[in-house]
């Protein structure tokens, strides 16, 4: 080794160790955390308190048809319903009175509309939780359904003593075409990310299509009042300001999943991205220290593969220490994977997992365009 070492120029051996620092944040990375959720059991706790599930809805009424009976019949033994109809002008009211007539769990409240008045989803949320009869709260989307009729005991049964707020997965439906499976590894790679630092006790950020809080926990410092002028961050802001390692916990079984309907084309999903990266530069200090850590290591990672390559020709040293890396991720992934019921993009990783940070710079450069510009 040390002969190998004096052979390298001082050049040659400043990449390598920029390179080993790279790879070795990557693979604890991997390790330490994003493989966290594929170690997570079921919640213990036997309790069933009584629950109320908090939907938002806009314009949703097609939605509302299909999907809201998978919440309506969830095998539970007490829990209700409230559906915020915020602003909707298709037939959402009438699809919910028809919902009414046969689901007595039912109810819905409704934000009138105000030309004079623009609002986010965080007043929805905010009358929803007003109305809830129930201290344990679980919300999820208009377009997003549960995968089994078991979510809601899933989601509850982490409810340990001092728990406050449980984490799940909100996945996409499966679809053909490059675009969903960019979103569903996406979807996942997030996932792994924050669901993975809330059970290293480092919780960040949930998403709003499925988790679940006390009452307690959102009016104790005024819900949403510090970012309410922000339109976003009714899942990941709060999550980020409340959330710590004692009072929050993650839910990963099979049965807590709920699957979304994905955007059909790329603009939707870059419009989707850029409202939800928006909300980045308002998490806690730790937070954005510790996401950069990750992000930086791999852009460094990739930098010093290509420098070591091309200008050095360090092909044996570059191409070892690119096998190793990708066969621990892909071995992580393939667990999430398999965990969190996602297929048919592993063999697209490699490629992903260098277009995904490019285009999420993309797109930060494009919201701090956006917000100069306004």
């Amino acid at each position: 080794m040390e002969r190998y070492l004096n052979s390298l120029s001082q050049e040659q051996l400043i990449v390598l160790l920029v390179f080993a620092f790279a790879l070795l944040v990557q693979v604890a990375y991997y390790l330490c955390v994003a493989l966290r959720p594929v170690c997570n059991k079921r919640g213990t706790a036997t309790a069933q308190p009584p629950v109320s599930v908090i939907i938002c809805a806009r314009n949703e009424g097609e939605n509302l048809k299909q999907f809201l009976p998978k919440i309506l019949e969830q095998d539970y033994p007490d829990f209700e319903v409230i559906v915020v109809n915020d602003c909707s002008e298709d037939e959402s009211l009438t699809v919910l009175a028809e919902f009414e007539l046969t689901y007595k769990n039912l109810r819905h409240t409704s934000i009138e509309i105000d030309r004079k008045f623009s609002h986010g989803k965080k007043l929805a949320v905010t009358i929803g939780l007003k109305s809830a009869k129930n201290e344990h709260v679980v919300l999820t989307d208009a377009d997003c359904y549960p995968v089994c009729n078991h979510w809601l005991a899933d989601m509850v049964a982490s409810y340990t003593d001092g728990t406050q707020i449980v984490l799940g997965y909100g996945g996409y439906e499966q679809r053909k075409g490059l675009l969903n499976k960019i979103i569903r590894f996406d979807t996942l790679t997030i996932a792994m990310q924050y669901l993975g630092w809330a059970k290293a006790g480092h919780p960040y950020m949930g998403v709003g299509r499925n988790m679940s809080y006390t009452r307690s926990v959102f009016f104790a410092q005024n819900g949403f009042q510090s970012h309410y002028h922000l339109t976003s961050g009714d899942d990941d802001l709060f999550v980020n300001e409340r959330a710590n390692k004692r009072n929050t916990r993650i839910v990963t079984t099979r049965d807590s999943i709920v699957e979304s309907v994905p955007c059909d084309t790329f603009q939707q999903w870059v419009t989707q991205k850029k409202r939800h990266l928006s909300t980045w530069t308002h998490y806690r200090f730790g937070t954005k220290i510790v996401l950069s850590y990750e992000l930086m290591s791999r852009f460094l990672f990739y930098a010093t593969l290509v420098v070591a390559l091309c200008c050095f020709g360090l092909y044996i040293e570059a191409a070892a220490a690119y096998g190793f890396r990708l066969l621990i991720q892909l071995i992580v992934y393939k667990l999430n994977m398999r965990k969190f019921s996602e297929r048919g993009f592993l063999i697209l990783i490699p490629i992903f997992d260098i277009i995904l940070p490019l285009l999420q710079l993309a797109f930060n450069i494009l919201n701090l365009r956006d917000s100069r510009s306004r």
